[in-house]
């Protein structure tokens, strides 16, 4: 039997016979159609990738430009600069805290750098330059580079100054005067004598530089002279002395601001460390309050002109306005050049009913209100003393004693010495 048995009628092929289906094809599914390409369509899809392409290179061309110029404003401007380790000869002075800013505007003006800028940036940019221009007076060349200036800077050696250690004494720093400028000896000295009106000095100091010669490093130059060197002293004590409202401060303890600068001035000298300074100015006004003499080793020692611990009970009847154990209250001036720390320690002693102290040993200081205790530790100095190989006392120059008005040097005496502090010689 054929299909034909079963289709009767129809044959492949025939209208209306089931059509014969490719295998992978479902049945009824659509032919597919291939077309032909449409060249308008392909022109129009070219067209459009073209003009995106054109935007995103327009697009990407104005942020480049627009990063490249804001990175330009951010890039600190080229700062004029000379080349090469210039040429002539010229001196520029550092003052004693100068910032970079300053030291710049001081080369600048001297025709050392070509811009405050250039030094600035070479300075910031140098770890060896941080904290090692020293005052002074350099010599320094005209039209310098900034890194060749600067290396002259950060050198010490090429500093030309003067510095006054604090607690000098007028006389010990009329001599470093003398011979940082090349004078004889003494001429100083009579400089401050002479023109001592040129100074600057206050009223109340009766033209007596001591104490107003502030310990600093001034500026020396090939035409400086002694009377500008004392004449910068004084200014800067001057400014020293006008901070932290030292009028009101010294009217609150009782004291006029010359007073103060002599208070401070015996901290200097009776201190054994800075961190003392403020007892040790505590106990001067607690002495001075309760009208006690302050019996201070160190105003002896500047009526005699001489730097020793020890000071003879025979010492202590010394003939002179700064013998602290015959006459109360303050010497009549001040007995050294304090500085800075000595000075606040006078501003703001440290609280405290101490009346007495005495340094036992180099490092211990020992301060009480009781004579007792204070007693005790002056037996222990002496017997600290005693143990010690004895040593010649120090001696100062023949024209100190005579530059310190009233002062007599007597016999050397026998007595028991007595140490460094208030109320140490008392019996």
């Amino acid at each position: 039997m054929t299909d034909q048995d079963f289709h009767p009628g129809l044959t492949p092929g025939h209208l209306g016979a089931p059509v014969l289906e490719p295998e992978g094809r479902p049945p009824s599914a659509p032919r597919p159609r291939f077309d032909a390409p449409d060249p308008h369509r392909r022109r129009n899809g070219l067209a459009c990738g073209l003009t995106a392409l054109a935007l995103i290179a327009v697009f990407g061309g104005i942020g480049l430009t627009g990063y490249t110029w804001f990175q330009a404003q951010r890039r600190p401007p080229a700062a004029a600069d000379f080349g090469g380790q210039g040429t002539g000869s010229v001196q520029v002075s550092v003052p004693e805290g100068a910032g970079l800013s300053q030291i710049a505007s001081a080369l600048v003006r001297n025709g050392v750098v070509a811009s405050s800028l250039a030094f600035t940036r070479a300075a910031k940019g140098s770890a060896a330059a941080a904290g090692r221009i020293q005052p002074g007076t350099y010599t320094l060349k005209q039209k310098m580079s900034a890194v060749a200036a600067l290396a002259v800077l950060i050198d010490p050696a090429n500093a030309n100054g003067l510095t006054i250690p604090e607690g000098w004494r007028g006389y010990q720093i009329y001599a470093a005067v003398d011979k940082k400028l090349g004078l004889p000896d003494g001429t100083t000295q009579r400089a401050a004598q002479e023109q001592g009106a040129e100074l600057g000095l206050p009223d109340f100091t009766n033209g007596s530089p001591e104490g107003y010669l502030f310990p600093a490093t001034y500026s020396v130059t090939d035409g400086t002279t002694a009377i500008d060197l004392l004449k910068q002293m004084v200014e800067r004590a001057g400014k020293e002395y006008s901070r932290d409202d030292a009028g009101v401060v010294a009217q609150n303890l009782g004291q006029s601001v010359y007073g103060l600068v002599t208070v401070a001035s015996m901290v200097q000298g009776e201190a054994d460390n800075t961190e003392d300074m403020g007892k040790v100015a505590r106990v001067i006004y607690n002495r001075l309050a309760k009208g006690m003499p302050l019996q201070l080793d160190s105003t002896i020692n500047y009526a005699l002109g001489r730097s020793t611990l020890n000071t003879s009970v025979t010492e202590t009847r010394l003939d002179s306005p700064y013998n602290t154990y015959l006459h109360p209250g303050l010497p009549p001036t001040p007995i050294s050049n304090p500085g800075r720390q000595a000075i606040m320690a006078a501003l703001d002693p440290t609280p405290g009913d101490w009346l007495y102290f005495v340094t036992v040993k180099p490092g211990d200081t020992r301060f009480t209100d009781s004579f007792d205790v204070q007693q005790r530790n002056v037996a222990e100095f002496n017997a600290n003393r005693a143990a010690a190989k004895p040593s010649a006392p120090a001696s100062a120059p023949a024209s100190a004693a005579a530059s310190v008005p009233g002062a007599s040097v007597p016999a050397p005496g026998t007595a028991p010495g007595a140490p460094s502090g208030a109320g140490a010689a008392t019996p």
